[in-house]
């Protein structure tokens, strides 16, 4: 039998004489096997499903029982045998009847009055280990399929810049939290025809696929509305009322950050709902500021939020992060990171001021600080502004009124 230790075997057999010949037969093997006997399917339930169960390896199953037969009493079996494998014993005139209950879902059958006791204990092992090849497969199906449906989700919230300017840079970084599971997290940057760029990053509060895929639906909804030239002021209010439409709960709320460069590069306008400003690095990496952020997205709905410009000196590069970063621990105490830890992280980066080897060297200093992978996912967007690179010419005049 496989493995080391006793196989319990559960015999579901209403005739004693069958029931006598297999417990004769599975106690000539000398390998230690446990066989309990009930007589009907309702039985055999009963005690797979009582509390405190015996964990059996095996079902041996008569498909001719007076309360269910064929493949009713297989199903029936099947619903509550969990990692049990089941082995179905026929008559000698309905061998067509293992046959089916093999297509549906029974590992092996066997026909009465072919069977000795070597055919039946070799039956047996095979059909346990088949049962746990078989959830291995069915194991690695779900996780291939989970981790292929994550991949999909995780190229809508982390999509490609659409940004057409030369002087304009971008990085991003994304890593997922302890558990791995991804999580709503997610950033764009778009430059629209009269050169404004529009850059944002947000964190839908949760992990999972149901919190991702919001994200996903507040990233598309974002760059749509700015793709058809909504007024800035505007989006956060619609993405609020799609939130608001999309999520499965009240309790469902995302912070967000964005900010609108002017097409001359020279100022920016941030808009904050419940997200950390973004870091200005320059000569010294220091934070904008963040007194007119407002509320998280679903907070308060119907809010409107204020927004300030930032002037922005030639050569000026922007930040933007998810809390997943800051809220990482310091040590072994409760002291966190923070904002004023990451900018201390930052003015002593050996990467510092490249933006690839910057925030690569920012993650890795927050997990180590932390003491393994961060808690919440991570991401991170870098656009910077190369005053030595010629600027695109818009193709339409900008209306953005930068007053």
């Amino acid at each position: 039998m496989p493995g080391v230790g006793v196989v319990r075997v559960l015999l579901v057999e209403d005739d004693e004489g069958d029931a006598f010949l297999v417990s004769e037969l599975l106690s000539e093997d000398a390998a230690p096997v446990l066989i309990d006997v009930v007589t009907s399917v309702a039985a055999a339930r009963q005690r797979l499903q009582q509390p405190g169960a015996v964990s059996y390896d095996c079902v041996l199953l008569d498909l001719g029982l007076p309360d269910a037969e064929g493949l009713d009493a297989l199903h029936s079996v099947l619903e509550v045998a969990d990692g049990a494998a089941v082995l179905c014993l026929t008559g000698l005139d309905d061998e067509h009847r293992g046959v089916a209950a093999a297509a549906a879902g029974a590992q092996d059958y066997l026909v009465k009055g072919q069977v000795d006791g070597q055919l039946l204990r070799r039956s047996i092992r095979y059909a346990i280990e088949r049962k746990r090849a078989d959830e291995q497969l069915r194991a690695l199906y779900a996780s291939e399929l989970r981790a292929a449906e994550n991949a999909r989700l995780e190229r809508g919230l982390l999509p490609h810049p659409e940004v057409a300017d030369p002087s304009i840079g971008v990085t991003t970084r994304y890593r997922p939290g302890r558990d791995a599971v991804l999580g709503g997290d997610f950033y764009d940057v778009v430059e629209t025809e009269d050169g404004t760029l529009f850059l944002l990053i947000g964190d839908v509060a949760g992990h999972g696929p149901d919190e991702a895929a919001l994200g996903v639906s507040l990233r598309i909804a974002w760059r749509t509305l700015v793709l058809a030239g909504l007024e800035r002021e505007r989006l956060l209010p619609v993405l609020e009322d799609v939130l608001v439409r999309e999520r499965r709960s009240e309790e469902v709320f995302a912070t967000l950050c964005m900010v609108v460069v002017a097409p001359d590069r020279r100022s920016a306008r941030v808009f904050l709902a419940g997200h950390p400003a973004p870091l200005l690095l320059g000569d010294a990496p220091e934070q904008l500021p963040d007194e007119l952020v407002g509320p998280a997205l679903g907070v308060l709905p119907g809010v409107v939020w204020g927004s300030r410009i930032v002037e922005l000196e030639p050569g000026w590069r922007l930040m933007l992060f998810t809390d997943g970063i800051v809220e990482g621990h310091v040590g072994e105490g409760s002291e966190r990171l923070g904002v004023p830890g990451l900018l201390g992280l930052a003015m002593q980066s050996p990467g510092y001021p490249d933006s690839g080897a910057l925030v690569d060297d920012l993650i890795a200093k927050a997990r180590e600080l932390h003491g393994g992978d961060l808690s919440d996912d991570v991401a991170v967007v870098v656009v910077g502004h190369d005053a030595a690179v010629p600027q695109r010419t818009p193709a339409v005049p900008s209306t953005s009124g930068w007053t």
